[in-house]
C-alpha cells in the first residue's frame, strides 16, 4: 500500500505528465544497474517562488521527490527554522551557496548557520568580475584554503562552483586549473557544474579524470545545441555517461539547477524525472 506521501507525490508528478509537462526521454534510459536516489535541487531555480512562500516550496519539492537542497539564500529564515521545515519534510541540506564576501566578513558566522542546518559543504558560487586574473585566481585559492581549514576545524568542508569564465584562456593557462592547482585537496573541494563546463567547451569527464576524488557534489543543467540552458533531458549533455564517472570524481550530491526557468516548479518536475530515469 502506497503511503500518503507517496501518493500525493505520485498524483502531483502524473499531474504534470498529463500536462504536458514531461515526457520521458527514451534515450537517457540505458540498460546499467546504478541510478541516482537522493535526487537534489539547488534552490535558486526557484528564488522568486521560495521569496513568496519559502515553506510552502519546500513543501511542493518535496511532494516531488527531491531528497537533498542546496540554498541560495534563506529569504530571512532563520537557521533554526530552516533546519525545522527541513526535518518536517524530511529533506536534508548537505550544502549552501554562500558569497565571497559573506565568508570574508564573517567566515566562523556562516559556519555556525552550516553547523545548525546539517550542511556539510559551504559553496562558494562565483568570484568578482574584477577578480578574475591568473593572479587574482591564485589569491582566491590561497582564501579558499584559510576558509577550508577553518572550516575543517568545525568538522565542515569549503567548496567551490565555477561558471564558464573559469575555462577562458589567459595566455595558454585558464583559471579553473589554478584554482584546482593552488588549493589543498584535503580542504577545498569543487562543485562542477555540467552546463557551464560543456558551455566554455570543457570535458567533465577529462576534468574528473585529472583530479580524481575532488568532486563531491555536481550542478545537473542541461543545454541545448543552440547553446541554451534548457531543463534536463530537453538538451545534448549525455548525462549518464558522465555519471559513469561519478566514483572517479567522487560525487555524493547531484544538484538540478536551471538559472531562468519560464515556470520554476514545472521545470524541476520535469528535470526531476529526467534524472529519476537514468541509469549508469
Amino acid at each position: 500500500m502506497l503511503t500518503q506521501a507517496h501518493s500525493r507525490r505520485r498524483f502531483l508528478r502524473n499531474s504534470l505528465l498529463c500536462s504536458g509537462a514531461f515526457t520521458a526521454p527514451l534515450s537517457i534510459v540505458a540498460a546499467q544497474s546504478q541510478r541516482i536516489d537522493r535526487i537534489g535541487l539547488q534552490l535558486y531555480t526557484l528564488r522568486n517562488e521560495m521569496a513568496q512562500d519559502f515553506e510552502g516550496t519546500l513543501e511542493k519539492v518535496a511532494e516531488l521527490g527531491f531528497k537533498e537542497m542546496q540554498f541560495a539564500g534563506y529569504h530571512g529564515n532563520s537557521p533554526t527554522e530552516v533546519r525545522r521545515i527541513l526535518d518536517r519534510l524530511g529533506l536534508s541540506s548537505p550544502a549552501a551557496h554562500v558569497g565571497l564576501n559573506l565568508l570574508r566578513d564573517d567566515i566562523d558566522r556562516q559556519i555556525d548557520i552550516a553547523g545548525e542546518i546539517g550542511q556539510q559543504y559551504i559553496v562558494v558560487p562565483s568570484l568578482p568580475a574584477n577578480e578574475r586574473t591568473l593572479a587574482d585566481y591564485e589569491r582566491h585559492a590561497e582564501a579558499l584554503n584559510e576558509f577550508g581549514q577553518r572550516a575543517k576545524n568545525a568538522g565542515l568542508s569549503v567548496g567551490y562552483h565555477n561558471h564558464n569564465w573559469e575555462f577562458e584562456l589567459q595566455g595558454e593557462k585558464i583559471g579553473y586549473d589554478y584554482l584546482l592547482y593552488f588549493t589543498d585537496s584535503d580542504l577545498v573541494m569543487f562543485e562542477l557544474d555540467l552546463f557551464w563546463a560543456v558551455d566554455a567547451g570543457a570535458d567533465p569527464i577529462e576534468i574528473f579524470k585529472k583530479n580524481p576524488g575532488r568532486f563531491p557534489m555536481v550542478h545537473v543543467k542541461d543545454r541545448n545545441a543552440s547553446g541554451n540552458m534548457v531543463d534536463v533531458g530537453r538538451g545534448v549533455i549525455d548525462f549518464a555517461e558522465i555519471f559513469t564517472h561519478s566514483d572517479t570524481a567522487g560525487i555524493e550530491h547531484y544538484f538540478i539547477e536551471h538559472d531562468f526557468p519560464e515556470d520554476g516548479i514545472n521545470s524541476v518536475a520535469y528535470s526531476f524525472n529526467t534524472v529519476d530515469e537514468i541509469r549508469f
